[in-house]
């Protein structure tokens, strides 16, 4: 479950991000030029995740990834295919690197060979820096951040948003037969064998949530920490998104754990002011 979905046609130009999403907005604060490079990446990983998720047999899913790894690999290589030609000029103009388009193949992988069902720890991290992470990598050279404070941001947002993300989407992703929320948490409220339907229902449900929810904060947390010390002009975007994203997280916290679950979503005025304040500061 990462944050991307729908694919990119070999003849088109990259596609965009819905008009009004955070996404959107934050990319609308770049220049031109990284603005483009950024879309060509979304693109890119809107269409890795849609194999993951396209319910076909996993098998030609697996195919189907192998081949866009060996389309990074011929990018690299100086003979780009069709599809990945929207990210030569992002390649050469701002040093992108194969391991972290690799890295994001690898993370959809992981939702493509199975329906995740509480991973432990260990795993939903390298699935969180698979998925958010190595696209934070990817988004900071873009933005033009120093390397060792671009990589940390990366490292910290990442987590904060698919951390987000998860603890949003429980029940949408309960129904797919999937749970992201770790086998260590369920450990400590007795649940030895989570599934996501017993996940859900257990009484002790907001004690894993409320953890996961922690770890989150810490990353936002960590995440402000790195954009203080860092120049304000390579940090708009990413003020914004953990800006945006902080609404989200609040908003499923303020309403809890219990079922039934409304989908929350921030209002817009918050989302307004967000977008004002960091499309203008």
């Amino acid at each position: 479950m990462s944050a991307v979905a729908t694919s990119m046609p070999a003849e088109a130009g990259p596609a965009l991000p819905a008009a009004g999403s955070s996404f959107y907005t934050a990319m609308r604060l770049l220049p031109k030029e990284r603005r483009e490079a950024m879309y060509a990446v979304y693109a890119f990983c809107r269409a890795v995740d849609d194999v993951a998720d396209d319910g076909c047999p996993r098998d030609l899913r697996a195919a189907e990834l192998d081949s866009w790894r060996a389309d990074i690999d011929a990018l690299y290589a100086g003979h780009p295919p069709d599809r990945v030609r929207p990210l030569v000029e992002p390649v050469r103009r701002f040093g992108l690197k194969r391991d972290d388009f690799i890295a994001v193949i690898d993370g959809m992988a992981m939702d493509a060979a199975e329906d995740i069902v509480a991973p432990t720890e260990a795993n939903l991290d390298l699935y969180c820096d698979r998925v958010a992470s190595a696209v934070g990598r990817l988004s900071v050279r873009i933005f033009g951040m120093p390397e060792e404070a671009g990589v940390k941001l990366a490292w910290h947002q990442g987590r904060a948003l698919q951390l987000t993300n998860i603890l949003r989407d429980i029940d949408e992703d309960a129904e797919r037969g999937r749970l992201y929320l770790p086998m260590e948490k369920f450990h400590k409220i007795g649940l030895m064998n989570p599934t996501p339907e017993s996940a859900l229902a257990h009484p002790r449900l907001g004690e894993v949530c409320e953890a996961v929810a922690a770890e989150a904060q810490e990353h936002y947390r960590q995440t402000w920490a790195v954009i203080a010390r860092s120049p304000r002009r390579a940090t708009k975007a990413a003020r914004l998104m953990a800006a945006a994203y902080r609404l989200y997280l609040d908003a499923v916290m303020r309403r809890g754990w219990a079922s039934p679950r409304e989908r929350v979503k921030p209002g817009k005025l918050s989302l307004l002011l967000v977008a004002l304040r960091h499309g203008i500061v």
